[in-house]
């Protein structure tokens, strides 16, 4: 199918969108006095699996539930086609205040907005690139919900995705990306095509939260919002600090590795949702957020556990290597002015995903010591001395475990909540 001259200058100047608002003021800066752009949400984009079946949507549409940490009065939202080899067609996308909570996907009537990308409802997304859309005046309270409703015109297989979402979004047939409630031919717990929201705020700032499943929210009852990263912008929000949070938290990720499953095993089912390394998606996933300021890094337990199990075991890694990759981080972190706070890896004694070993034992410890006493990060967030069993201090306290001994319940993500001194960001 043909470009229109439309889609064509979507393609140039909506791409980058962002730069610049109507007015010719930058609104991608980061947090000053001056108004700026600030992470209110965030989802990491991965790739599809090297064998099972992708989602294939075809004139439908896809309605997104997302949860906002801070607010304003203009959002904008952030699209990407990452890992698609071919232009994205995108056919409307409209975005509302959610009604209800829980599984809710219907809309607050009189909320509803068509955000357009370069000043058209229509865009066309090249292929590894993400679509900024316009501001979108929409009165969003912090710690509010909105409902993304995309459609998509054409037969387009998915091929960027979060693939943890906790939450329930829903594909409808049909353009009802206007409508206030839709009728769901399919629910799935994924966020597709979409990677971030922003609001505009005089001086406003972001906490962005690195790392691996227990970030993403693993194990946490869906649509109740428990990630700690959620629960810990709640407790800013009680305490009048109002910034945003991004939680880029991805479930299996590793700070050295790339998914990497061995050939015929079950993990090439599921092992490329862990997404690139942290160390790979830090530039992307971190300093590209609008309005960070501090850092919260939660990185290592999958590269001590995934040799041997998910990963080949040639991916075994010292404690000086994640250290190594730890001190990457900082020092990137530092020059993208944003300070940088360190979280020792949860106990995992016992898991039941094949874990936990003696020697992986050793290396946690290890890395945790130097965490706490290099004075290398800017403080330290010490979730091992929060999360751990008072009998058994290298198992995770049976009270925050959600079975398997590895991720926290959703008791355990308020622990991790108030595990994280709010100094830190005044």
């Amino acid at each position: 199918m043909s470009t229109t001259r439309r889609e064509l200058l979507a393609l140039t100047a909506g791409a980058t969108a962002g730069a610049v608002a109507a007015t010719g003021s930058p609104v991608w800066a980061h947090g000053s006095g001056a108004e700026s752009w600030v992470a209110t949400w965030a989802s990491v984009p991965t790739t599809i699996p090297t064998r099972g079946t992708p989602t294939v949507l075809e004139r439908q549409t896809v309605r997104h539930v997302v949860h906002c940490s801070t607010g304003g009065d203009e959002l904008r939202i952030r699209l990407t086609n990452e890992f698609g080899e071919t232009p994205l067609r995108i056919g409307a996308v409209h975005v509302a205040l959610r009604d209800g909570t829980g599984a809710s996907t219907a809309t607050v009537a009189g909320t509803d907005r068509r955000a357009t990308f370069s000043g058209h409802g229509s865009a066309l997304i090249p292929a590894g690139a993400p679509l900024v859309s316009d501001p979108v005046r929409l009165r969003l309270p912090a710690g509010g919900d909105l409902a993304i409703s995309i459609f998509f015109p054409e037969r387009t297989t998915v091929t960027t995705l979060a693939a943890f979402a906790y939450q329930d979004n829903v594909i409808a047939n049909g353009d009802v990306t206007a409508a206030r409630t839709v009728v769901a031919t399919a629910t799935l717990q994924q966020d597709l095509f979409l990677s971030g929201v922003a609001v505009r705020q005089r001086g406003g700032a972001a906490i962005v939260t690195l790392g691996d499943s227990i970030t993403n929210g693993a194990n946490t009852v869906a649509n109740l919002n428990h990630r700690w990263p959620d629960l810990l912008a709640a407790r800013l929000r009680a305490a009048r600090q109002d910034l945003g949070i991004a939680n880029l938290g991805v479930s299996g990720n590793r700070l050295l590795h790339d998914p990497n499953p061995p050939a015929g095993s079950d993990a090439e089912t599921f092992a490329n949702f862990f997404g690139v390394s942290g160390l790979k998606r830090f530039d992307r996933d971190v300093l590209a957020q609008p309005g960070r300021r501090h850092l919260i890094v939660l990185l290592g337990v999958n590269d001590l556990g995934h040799p041997g199990t998910v990963a080949p075991p040639s991916e075994v890694v010292s404690a000086d290597d994640l250290i190594a990759g730890h001190r990457q981080l900082i020092a990137r972190a530092h020059e993208g002015g944003l300070s940088a706070y360190g979280g020792t890896i949860l106990p995992f004694k016992d898991d039941t995903l094949g874990f936990y070993t003696v020697e992986n034992e050793r290396k946690r410890q290890q890395l945790n010591r130097w965490i706490r006493t290099s004075g290398e990060y800017d403080g330290v967030i010490d979730f091992d001395r929060a999360m751990g069993d008072p009998a058994d201090p290298i198992r995770l306290n049976p009270a925050y475990d959600s079975g398997d001994h590895l991720h926290p319940n959703d008791t355990g993500m308020a622990a991790m909540a108030a595990a994280v001194p709010l100094r830190f960001f005044r």
